[in-house]
């Protein structure tokens, strides 16, 4: 549906149109319109959707609408929507709203989703608990399949996911798991733990949630278990989840290697103030770092001189080659670590394969770079400066620099890993700074030694 039809019914005010056309629609496409409402008339637009709805693109709208909405809400509102709300997607609503709505909140969910809620927030931030859902469908061994589908019908309606059923003992012990195919396709007679699958792959409550989202993406999952200490099943994380942590991840990630403070707002709700004190704690920091490489400079510049004066105009593409060359390597390797491709183990592996990388990419460049300076800057331009020695020199140290920067920006990354830390802390600036001393320190150390 064009949104020009829908924003120029609701310019109208004609809701008796407009209601049809938003039922119709899915709730993540009716919380984009939302998005684009004037504040006023958002309660208004939010009740004309009905009930199944109006929760599904509550939960799909950004917080501070929520926040609204929720302001504007009745009590008798506001419980419709809790009642509709998944646990996990009420944990989120939690979260994000200020201590003066939660009160509010949650008197109005019932008696076993408070409960529930307060269960989950007592897990870590970044723990697998922390995103789980207390709504599952769980089945007992000695049950039939067609006991099995009645436990389904009579508790799956409020369940996040039916498909997936999980079979536990009295003591709420994880056995294995069985699916709808599974059981549609065996007699109604057949005992459920004789069809079940009982090699269960769980993770534990206290296990980081990104650990939690990339079994996603290696076993292709639709929901995983989450388990305590004694293998009790506690709740499930789903795609939807997970899918949210990666994306989250991600972003954290790329923030890190661009030299910025995560943020937690979409960039249109940051404040300018919320940028400066997310970016400025990195700039300085690499500012000052900078200011080795001055030193270097200071500390060479006068033996530089008095070899050749163009010994100077090669310093910034050595500098921006080697900090170009190191990022290339410390991306690569955050990636693969992040998606488990590899591991700390593998540093000697991963080594001896960027050395190999490295020298025939150092080779390359500085081939290409001794016939730029023959040709462009001696041929071209007369720059008679650049002899063919001189060129070979500065050819020489592009290619050291090269190798170094790929060593460096393979290997931070791994010991960065190897240290507990996040590996996207020492990327590209950071990689940068180092790459830029190592490089001036051995382009000076080289010309000096060869051409003084």
């Amino acid at each position: 549906m064009d949104e020009q039809i829908i924003f120029s019914l609701l310019e109208q005010r004609n809701f008796k149109e407009l209601k049809p056309i938003l039922s119709e629609m899915n709730g993540a496409d009716v919380a984009h319109i939302l998005s684009e409402v004037d504040e006023n008339d958002l309660p208004v637009v939010f009740r004309l959707l009905p009930k199944d709805l109006a929760a599904e693109t509550f939960v799909e709208m950004d917080s501070d609408l929520q926040e609204i909405l929720i302001r504007r809400f009745s009590d008798k509102e506001l419980k419709q929507i809790m009642d509709e709300l998944y646990v996990d997607d009420a944990v989120d609503l939690i979260e994000e709203m200020p201590a003066s709505l939660v009160r509010r909140i949650l008197q109005q969910a019932d008696a076993e989703t408070r409960s529930a809620i307060n269960t989950i927030l007592q897990y870590p931030e970044d723990s697998a608990g922390s995103i789980m859902t207390t709504e599952y469908v769980y089945l007992y061994p000695k049950m039939t399949v067609e006991e099995s589908f009645a436990q389904i019908r009579k508790n799956g309606i409020d369940k996040e996911t039916v498909y997936t059923c999980y079979v536990i003992d009295d003591c709420r012990h994880l056995l294995g798991l069985v699916t709808v195919k599974d059981l549609l396709l065996h007699s109604y007679e057949t005992k459920v733990e004789d069809i079940m699958e009982d090699h269960v792959i769980y993770i534990e409550t206290h296990a980081d949630k990104e650990t939690a989202a990339q079994m996603f993406d290696k076993y292709s999952f639709l929901a995983i278990p989450v388990v305590d200490s004694e293998i009790r099943l506690v709740g499930i994380i789903t795609i939807d989840d997970a899918m949210d942590v990666l994306q989250e991840e991600n972003t954290e990630d790329i923030a890190k290697m661009a030299a910025v403070k995560p943020s937690d707002k979409p960039y249109l709700k940051t404040s300018v103030f919320a940028i400066w004190r997310n970016r400025i704690p990195w700039l300085l920091v690499l500012m000052v770092s900078a200011t080795f490489t001055g030193l270097i400079l200071n500390t060479f510049e006068s033996k530089l001189s008095l070899i050749s004066s163009v010994l100077f105009a090669c310093v910034p593409m050595i500098m921006d080659t080697g900090g170009n060359a190191g990022s290339q390597a410390s991306v690569t390797v955050i990636r693969s670590l992040a998606l488990n491709e590899i591991t700390t183990k593998d540093a000697f592996r991963v080594l001896w394969k960027e050395i190999r990388a490295s020298f025939l990419l150092a080779a390359s460049l500085a081939v290409a770079c001794f016939g730029k300076l023959m040709l462009v800057d001696n041929l071209l331009f007369g720059y008679k400066d650049y002899t063919p020695f001189t060129c070979l020199v500065v050819s020489l140290a592009l290619m050291c620099t090269v190798v170094i920067a790929k060593l460096v920006g393979c290997m931070l990354p791994m010991l960065a890993k190897k240290v507990k830390l996040d590996p996207a802390v020492v990327a590209s600036p950071f990689i940068t700074t180092i790459v830029d001393a190592l490089s001036l320190i051995l382009y000076c150390g080289l010309a000096i030694a060869l051409l003084g």
